[in-house]
């Protein structure tokens, strides 16, 4: 089963027990060490996940965190779980003493859905304030699913992290401001604005109050502008063709690609892939069928599959221009499709030409 779909379905999952879990403890057995189940981790191995971790602090002795993944023999990501009803804000202090006596890269905060990453970017081994990534396992998206693989066992890689964690940390610290403006400009940021030729006058104080309505609703106009003009934009480009109908109603329809889907599209990537290397493809899935597409320009839509039940699958390829292909051909497998591998190699050439 693919990454996504595990986190997919454990996320579910919390949401069917969260009610039920009154305590810390309650976390720890149910969310958090399955959790970390999930991303690989032995989580019954004393060598490898190790429980109430010893992180004594100066004159502080029997401090323990509550657990230490260990990695190439050293205590290399530590965890700290807290009851699902604790501001976790409160307790960046102690993760932070147990951080700076150990060799560990990373220390991660959590109460079971929402898990804030740390690590030492502005000095060495002491943990920074801000984390570089929180994510809230019952509000992910692809982005921060990404992000999450990294820490699976696998795919761990210590400086892989490190090269992402700095974009990572300061985007949200930039987006956590702008949306603090967009809610309620400050005095600063309302004199910066009329600052750009806006107002040239005195800004006293009646001044920024008088402005500072127009600036907010401004702010929310532009954006508002902003997402109805790329609605436009992908309107414009969706491309018409026969078994297109409601084409929009379907793609507002898209879901998560099963294993069986992923691998069918993957092999004809593959396909592609050696006569067009460096090009990027984007997977869409909607009620009706899959496709695969250039980039995320829509109207570079290479294919479509059409799975049926019980009966051979109907693969549909993209009529470019005048060119005229054939538009259906049935197959059961994907490897039937090396059959007509010159022709979905030919229509991929001419989209890249569009």
């Amino acid at each position: 089963m693919e990454f996504s779909n595990k986190i997919s379905e454990f996320a579910s999952r919390i949401k069917t027990i969260q009610d039920t879990l009154k305590t810390e403890e309650a976390v720890k057995t149910s969310i958090v060490m399955p959790f970390f189940q999930l991303l690989g981790y032995d989580i019954f191995n004393p060598y490898e996940f190790v429980p109430e971790f010893t992180a004594d602090t100066g004159t502080k002795k029997g401090e323990k965190v509550d657990y230490a993944i260990v990695i190439n023999g050293e205590p290399t990501i530590l965890v700290e779980a807290k009851a699902l009803d604790k501001d976790l804000n409160k307790h960046t202090n102690q993760l932070y003493r147990y951080f700076s006596v150990t060799k560990a890269k990373f220390a991660i905060l959590t109460n079971g859905i929402i898990y804030k990453f740390y690590t030492d970017l502005e000095e060495p081994n002491i943990m920074d304030e801000v984390p570089f990534l929180e994510l809230n396992l019952l509000n992910l998206n692809d982005a921060s699913i990404e992000q999450l693989k990294k820490f699976s066992k696998n795919a761990f890689d210590i400086q892989c992290i490190l090269d992402t964690a700095s974009d990572l940390k300061y985007t949200a610290m930039i987006k956590k401001v702008l949306a603090e403006q967009l809610a309620n400009p400050s005095d600063q940021f309302v004199k910066l604005i009329l600052g750009k030729g806006i107002y040239t006058g005195v800004k006293t104080q009646a001044v920024i109050d008088k402005f500072k309505s127009m600036i907010q609703l401004s702010f929310n106009q532009y954006i508002s502008d902003l997402v109805n003009d790329r609605i436009k934009s992908a309107l414009n480009e969706a491309p018409t063709f026969a078994f297109q109908t409601d084409i929009i109603q379907q793609q507002k329809k898209e879901s998560d690609l099963t294993s069986k889907e992923l691998s069918l599209l993957d092999a004809i990537k593959k396909i592609i892939s050696n006569a067009l290397p460096n090009e990027d493809f984007v997977y869409k899935k909607t009620e009706r069928y899959l496709s695969i597409q250039l980039g995320n320009n829509s109207r570079k839509w290479i294919c479509r599959v059409f799975l049926k039940q019980n009966t051979p699958h109907t693969f549909q390829l993209h009529q470019v221009g005048d060119t005229p292909y054939d538009c259906e051909y049935l197959f059961e497998g994907a490897d039937q499709l090396n059959q007509i591998s010159s022709l979905i190699i030919d229509v991929a050439k001419k989209c890249q030409q569009l």
